[in-house]
């Protein structure tokens, strides 16, 4: 299923290495996530108007072995339609916002990290409905970020 809403890139695309759907986490319902891999501190924008539902901001921690996967960092935005974009393996401590914070379109929200069950800087991304965390939608991106 694809997204209702189109979306802005969450990371400017000059500073990516590579990009793909190619993980071992991205099977099953992950399959439409997308990882950016950039270098660590690069920023990390919001895809779209909407309000920060939740934010973890504390880890320092990160590795190859699935066990680190409850320690990355992340922030999640909802949007309109009831769609939920997520933005997982951010630095410590580099969140720009907080639950309740309305953010828009193209606003700094955290920096990438290497966070959680991580191979190398990058940035998880991908949107989800509401009611179906984790069940990821076919993005729909703008051609221009901002």
């Amino acid at each position: 299923m694809q997204t209702k809403n189109v979306y802005h890139l969450p990371i400017d695309i000059n500073k990516v290495t590579s990009a793909g759907q190619d993980s071992l986490a991205h099977v099953g319902a992950l399959i439409h996530s997308i990882d950016y891999d950039a270098p660590e501190g690069t920023l990390v924008y919001a895809s779209l108007d909407g309000v920060v539902i939740s934010v973890k901001d504390e880890s320092n921690k990160g590795g190859l072995d699935q066990k680190f996967e409850d320690d990355g960092n992340y922030i999640e935005v909802l949007h309109k339609h009831d769609e939920i974009s997520e933005y997982e393996h951010l630095r410590q401590h580099s969140s720009r916002v907080k639950v309740g914070d309305k953010v828009l379109a193209g606003d700094i929200l955290a920096e990438v990290g290497n966070t959680g069950w991580s191979e190398c800087p990058h940035l998880h991304f991908m949107i989800y409905p509401k009611d179906n965390q984790y069940k990821t939608l076919e993005i729909q991106f703008k051609k221009e970020r901002g």
